[in-house]
C-alpha cells in the first residue's frame, strides 16, 4: 500500500468571470522511503497540489489517501491532527522562528504533538548531529548561513516522524553548491528514516538524482524520465510516459 495515494484530484478557481482549472484529475502514488520529484512551469499548479496532499487545502473532487485513511472525509480537526503527526513541510523559506535557537525550532513542533521535553530535546539534537549541525544547535537563525538554516527546516519538517515530507523548491534559495550539500543531507534522511518524499523543484539535476520524476501537465500526473546532459551534449534529456492511476 503506499504511504500516499493521491487519486483523481480535481481544482478549480474563479478569477472574475474565468474558471481556471488547475487540476484536472491528477492521480499518483507515493511509497516509503522513495524521493519523487515534482517538475512544472510556474503556474502549473505544483503548489496546489502539495497544499492538498499535505491537508492545507480540500480538493473540489478526489481522495487523498495516508496509509489507506482518506483524509478529505475527516473534519478540520481531524486533518489538523493527521497534518501534525504523519506530515512535514519544508519550503523555499526556511520560516525558523527568530527568537528561538536551532535547538528549540526543531524540538516546538514535538512539544505541540505532546512529546516530553527531554524527549524532544533528545531526538532534536540527534536529527540536527545527523545533519552536520552539531555544534550549532544553540545558535538562533540570524547566526546561521543559509544553508545551516534551511538544513535546520528540515530537522523540524521530519522532527515528528512523519510518513510524508511535501518540499516546495527546498533549495530555490540557495547557490548551486550550497544546494547541492543541503539536497544531499536531506537525500541521505529521507532513506534513513523511510518517509515518502515529494520535492517541488526546477533543478533538472536534482530531479534525476530522485527515484522517480512526475511532471504536472495540464492538469495532470505524467512519469518523466529526466536524464542529465553529459560534457558536449545539447542539454538535459526529458523522456515523458502517462502515468497509470
Amino acid at each position: 500500500m503506499p504511504v500516499l495515494h493521491l487519486d483523481r484530484l480535481e481544482r478549480a478557481y474563479t478569477q472574475g468571470p474565468r474558471r481556471i482549472e488547475v487540476l484536472k484529475g491528477a492521480s499518483a502514488a507515493f511509497y516509503e522511503g522513495e524521493t519523487v520529484a515534482l517538475l512544472g512551469p510556474s503556474g502549473a499548479g505544483k503548489s496546489t497540489l502539495l497544499h492538498i496532499a499535505g491537508l492545507l487545502e480540500r480538493p473540489d473532487r478526489g481522495q487523498v489517501l495516508i496509509d489507506g485513511v482518506d483524509c478529505v472525509r475527516l473534519s478540520d480537526a481531524e486533518r489538523t491532527r493527521m497534518r501534525r503527526a504523519e506530515i512535514g513541510f519544508v519550503y523555499q523559506f526556511h520560516h525558523l522562528l527568530p527568537e528561538f535557537s536551532a535547538l528549540e525550532n526543531v524540538m516546538l513542533p514535538q512539544l505541540i504533538l505532546g512529546r516530553s521535553r527531554a524527549e524532544a530535546e533528545e531526538r532534536s539534537k540527534q536529527l540536527l548531529e545527523s545533519l552536520g549541525l552539531g555544534e550549532r544547535w544553540d545558535h538562533r537563525p540570524s547566526q546561521l548561513s543559509g544553508g545551516e538554516q534551511q538544513r535546520v527546516a528540515i530537522a523540524r519538517a521530519v522532527a515528528n516522524g512523519p510518513k510524508v515530507l511535501l518540499a516546495d523548491e527546498p533549495t530555490g534559495n540557495l547557490d548551486p553548491p550550497t544546494a547541492a550539500r543541503v539536497f544531499d543531507k536531506l537525500l541521505s534522511l529521507v532513506r534513513q528514516s523511510g518517509v515518502a518524499a515529494v520535492i517541488a523543484t526546477h533543478n533538472l539535476e536534482l530531479a534525476a538524482r530522485m527515484d522517480r520524476t512526475l511532471r504536472l501537465a495540464d492538469g495532470l500526473l505524467v512519469e518523466e524520465e529526466v536524464v542529465v546532459a553529459t560534457v558536449g551534449s545539447s542539454g538535459p534529456a526529458r523522456k515523458s510516459r502517462p502515468k497509470p492511476i
